[in-house]
C-alpha cells in the first residue's frame, strides 16, 4: 500500500507549527477527524459512509500507559484476547471477525507477520509510547486495501513533533515505560526521531503458574522529509523494534499450560520511502515499503525450539483526482512480494498485484463513493472486489450512513506450503453491509453531545480452517497425516453498535461504546453449525468519564470495561466468564510544559480470562511525568 501521510507538513506549515504540538494537516478541523482508512487518502471522517473511529493524540495521552488495547477498547465492536500480560500475543477482533482478518498499517507500512500460520499482526508488539493516532475501520474494504481487510483496518501513526516530547512512568510489577520523540523543521524539510522502552517483571501467563513472566521491549523510529517545492515532497520513514518475552508452554506429560523457562524474542523492521505530489486537483503518493518480522523461541537449557522469518516488500501508488466540480476519483495500484521460512521448513514466496478505482461525489449534504478492484495472485489467479458507501446530512450535524463492501484474504504462505499446507486453497471472502445514523462527532466540534447507532451484517465464505486427518480418507491425508488447511468454513456476524458522548459543562466529557455481536458458524453439514465463534463475547461495553478542573487544570478520569461470557473453543465446550474492569486516572500540570499523571488499573483486582488457562492483568498502580520542550 502507499505510505499515505496523515501528517503532511509543507515548509510553511513546519515553520508555523507550535513547538510542543504535532505537525498536522493544515485542515480547519481537529486532527482527530482526519482519516485515511476509508479511501486510502486523507479526508474528513464525516465524508464517508463507512464506520470509522479515530482516537487522537490527546485521547491516547488521557488513557495513559503503554498498553494499546486500553485505548482500542473504546472502539465499538472491537474485542481483545491476550495470552497473559504485556507483550504476550494479543489478538484484536472487529465485529466478530478472526484476529488475522484485521489489516494493520503502521506509518504507511502493512506490518502483518507473513510467517505466522494466520498471517496476522500481534498487537502485543506495539505500545502507545509515541503513537499520535489510531484509526479503525470496522467493515470489509478490500476495494481500497486489498488482502486481509475482511474484518476491517487499523491504521496507527507515530507522533511527528517539533521540539522534544518525553514521558516516563513506573509502577506495579517493577514496570517501567518511557518514550522520547523530537524533531527539527525548516523551510526545506523535517527530521524526527523517536524511541520507546518498556520493561516489566510481569506475572505468570499460565493461570495455574507461579513464576512471573517478564517482558522487555524497545523501539526506534525515524521520519525524514525533503520539500522539493510547495507541491512535491520526498519522504523516508523507518521503525525497528525488539521484544523479549518470557512464555509459558505445554510440557509433557500433562501437556497442560504451565510455567516453563522458554523465552520468545521478536524483531521487527518496517520502512518506507517515496514521494508525494499535491497540486490543485491531483494528489499522488508513490512509495516502496518493507516489513520484516523475525521470531525465535528458545529454552535456556535446550537452545532454540522454533524460529521464523516473514517478509513483505511492496511497491505502491495511490492518488486522488478532482476533475471538476463535486466529482472525485480515488485510484491506486500495488505489487507485493512476500516470503517466509521457519526452523522446520525452507519456506516459500508469493507475489500479488492489485489495482483499484473509486468514483465519488461530494455535493452539499451528499457524499458517496463506489468502486472496484482486481487482484492477480501468482498462486491462485485473479479475483475482484467491490464496495460503495454513502453519507447524507439530513439535518444540522445529523447524517445517515450506509456502506457495502467486499473483503478477501489470500491464503498465507504457511497455509499453502507448510507441512500442513494445501496449494489448492482459495482466498477467504466476505461481504459486509451496515446502516447507521450519526449526530455530531467524537471531538465535540460543534455541539455538546454526539451519538451514533449502526446495524451491520457480514457473511464470510471459504474460511480457511484446519481439517483433521483422524479417520479421514481425504486424498491430502496421504501426505498430511496430521491434517491440512482447507476452505471449509462459512461464518455470519451481525449485530448493532451504539456510541454516546456528552460534554454538558466545560471540562467534563463522558463516553460510552457498546456493541452486540452475534458471530456464529454457518458451515453446512458441520457438527458445529450454529455454534458461537470462539472468543467472541456477544456484549462489550466501555464507559469513560473525564473531568478537568478548569481553574487548576487537574484532570480526573475513570474507565469501565464490561464484557459478557464467551467460549474459548469452536465446539463451545470451554466457557470464558464475563468480567468488569475499572481503571481510575489522574493528571496534573505543573507549569506550561510539565505534567504529572497516574492511574490504578483493575481497581477491584478482578480475576478473568480472555483466553482459557491464561491469566489477565491484576491490579496495578502507576505514576509518571511528561514534558514538552
Amino acid at each position: 500500500m502507499a505510505s499515505c501521510a496523515l501528517v503532511v507538513p509543507v515548509a510553511a506549515n513546519a515553520q508555523e507549527a507550535a513547538e510542543d504540538q504535532p505537525l498536522v494537516l493544515t485542515k480547519p478541523r481537529d486532527e482527530a477527524v482526519i482519516t485515511v482508512v476509508a479511501t486510502g487518502t486523507a479526508g474528513d471522517v464525516t465524508a464517508t459512509g463507512q464506520p470509522v473511529t479515530v482516537i487522537g493524540d490527546s485521547e491516547l495521552r488521557a488513557v495513559q500507559g503503554p498498553d494499546l488495547t486500553r485505548a482500542l477498547e473504546r472502539v465499538p465492536g472491537l474485542t481483545v484476547s491476550r495470552n497473559g500480560g504485556l507483550g504476550a500475543f494479543t489478538g484484536v477482533r472487529l465485529r466478530g471477525a478472526e484476529a488475522e482478518q484485521t489489516l494493520v498499517v503502521l506509518d504507511g507500512v502493512r506490518v502483518a507477520d507473513t510467517a505466522s500460520p494466520g498471517g496476522g499482526f500481534d498487537f502485543g508488539t506495539l505500545t502507545t509510547g509515541n503513537l499520535a493516532k489510531i484509526e479503525v475501520l470496522r467493515a470489509s474494504n478490500s476495494t481500497v486495501w486489498g488482502s486481509d481487510a475482511i474484518g476491517g483496518v487499523v491504521v496507527a501513526s507515530t507522533r511527528v513533533s517539533r521540539g522534544l516530547v518525553a514521558e516516563a512512568e513506573y509502577g506495579s510489577r517493577n514496570t517501567l515505560s518511557s518514550a522520547l520523540s523530537g524533531g527539527i523543521a525548516g523551510t526545506r524539510g523535517f527530521l524526527g526521531l523517536s524511541g520507546t522502552y518498556l520493561r516489566t517483571d510481569g506475572f505468570s501467563a499460565a493461570a495455574s503458574g507461579t513464576e512471573a513472566d517478564g517482558f522487555e521491549h524497545y523501539a526506534l523510529g525515524g521520519d525524514g522529509r525533503l520539500y522539493i517545492s510547495d507541491a512535491l515532497e520526498l519522504f523516508a520513514r523507518a521503525r525497528w523494534a525488539k521484544g523479549t518475552l518470557d512464555i509459558d508452554g505445554f510440557p509433557a506429560p500433562t501437556y497442560q499450560l504451565a510455567d516453563t523457562r522458554e523465552v520468545q524474542e521478536t524483531r521487527q523492521l518496517s520502512a518506507s520511502a517515496g514521494a508525494e505530489y499535491d497540486r490543485g486537483p491531483l494528489f499522488l503518493n508513490a512509495s516502496f515499503s518493507r516489513a520484516e518480522t523475525e521470531r525465535e523461541n528458545r529454552d535456556p537449557a535446550a537452545g532454540p525450539t522454533f524460529s521464523s522469518t516473514g517478509t513483505s516488500d511492496r511497491l505502491a501508488l495511490r492518488g486522488e483526482w478532482r476533475p471538476f466540480g463535486p466529482l472525485l476519483v480515488h485510484f491506486g495500484g500495488e505489487h507485493e512480494w512476500t516470503g517466509y521460512e521457519t526452523l522446520y521448513d525452507s519456506g516459500a514466496k508469493a507475489r500479488i498485484f492489485g489495482a483499484y478505482a473509486q468514483l465519488g461525489i461530494e455535493f452539499g449534504a451528499l457524499s458517496a463513493r463506489a468502486g472496484g478492484r482486481v487482484d492477480q495472485h501468482d498462486r491462485f489467479g485473479s479475483g475482484t472486489s467491490f464496495g460503495a458507501d454513502l453519507s447524507y446530512t439530513i439535518a444540522p450535524d445529523l447524517r445517515v450512513r450506509a456502506s457495502i463492501g467486499e473483503g478477501f484474504k489470500a491464503p498465507t504462505l504457511f497455509q499453502l506450503f507448510s507441512d500442513y499446507g494445501n496449494e489448492a486453497l482459495q482466498p477467504e471472502t466476505s461481504t459486509s453491509i451496515d446502516l447507521g445514523l450519526t449526530l455530531g462527532d467524537r471531538v465535540f466540534e460543534r455541539r455538546a453531545f454526539y451519538g451514533a447507532a449502526t446495524v451491520f451484517r457480514r457473511e464470510s465464505e471459504n474460511q480457511i480452517e484446519f481439517a483433521s486427518c483422524f479417520g479421514s480418507t481425504a486424498p491430502l491425508c496421504a501426505t498430511r497425516p496430521f491434517g491440512y488447511y482447507d476452505n471449509i468454513g462459512r461464518v455470519r456476524a451481525q449485530g448493532f453498535e451504539l456510541e454516546l458522548g456528552a460534554r454538558p459543562v466545560a471540562g467534563f466529557i463522558a463516553r460510552a461504546a457498546y456493541a452486540y455481536v452475534d458471530a456464529e458458524n454457518r458451515t453446512p453439514g458441520s457438527t458445529r453449525l450454529g455454534n458461537a465463534l470462539a472468543r467472541r463475547p456477544r456484549h462489550a461495553l466501555t464507559l469513560s468519564a473525564d473531568w478537568q478542573v478548569v481553574t487548576e487544570g487537574i484532570a480526573l478520569g475513570a474507565d469501565v470495561r464490561l464484557v459478557s461470557d464467551s467460549f474459548d473453543d469452536a465446539a463451545n465446550l470451554t466457557r470464558l466468564d464475563g468480567f468488569e474492569v475499572v481503571t481510575l486516572r489522574a493528571a496534573m500540570p505543573v507549569g506550561e510544559r510539565f505534567e504529572l499523571f497516574g492511574r490504578i488499573e483493575n481497581l477491584f483486582d478482578q480475576h478473568y480470562q480472555t483466553a482459557a488457562s491464561y491469566s489477565s492483568t491484576p491490579r496495578g498502580v502507576f505514576a509518571g511525568a511528561r514534558v514538552k520542550l
